[in-house]
């Protein structure tokens, strides 16, 4: 019982860290908002996390398309890689063509801008490739 109880409360605790980086992406720190990206990306590639992320996966949509928007260069390249490994975690479902499918024209935009950072596009067009494969239900 002890165990199991240890093992939740550790689980909350990875949980109660991530909802703060995902918190920590709509600062005004560009700082902060890249290490909460850095975070996010150390988090989702090392462990499935599909059922808490699916619960939140509008807000982060909506905080990654922010950092896009708004950010430049690291911040851009490191919102394109969180985005890639958040469509991983949905899977090929409704949930990750739904992700997709909302960031896809800023993924294009970037990926266009001549005025982006050499790794903000690279990281976009990585991005728009690995989601299309994981999540387009479009063939096209």
């Amino acid at each position: 019982g002890s165990e199991a109880a240890a093992e939740q409360g550790q689980e909350e605790e990875v949980e109660d860290r991530l909802k703060e980086h995902m918190d920590n992406l709509l600062d005004k720190s560009a700082k902060t908002r890249q290490a909460a990206l850095q975070s996010l990306r150390l988090a989702f590639s090392s462990k499935t996390l599909s059922e808490f992320l699916l619960e939140r996966r509008l807000m982060l949509t909506d905080s990654l398309e922010k950092c896009l928007k708004k950010g430049k260069g690291e911040e851009q390249a490191l919102a394109g890689t969180v985005l890639t490994l958040l469509c991983l975690q949905m899977g090929s479902g409704p949930e990750g063509e739904e992700v997709f499918r909302s960031l896809k024209p800023l993924l294009v935009s970037v990926l266009t801008d001549s005025t982006a950072s050499t790794g903000a596009r690279q990281s976009c067009a990585t991005a728009l490739g690995m989601c299309c494969y994981i999540a387009a239900a479009d063939l096209e």
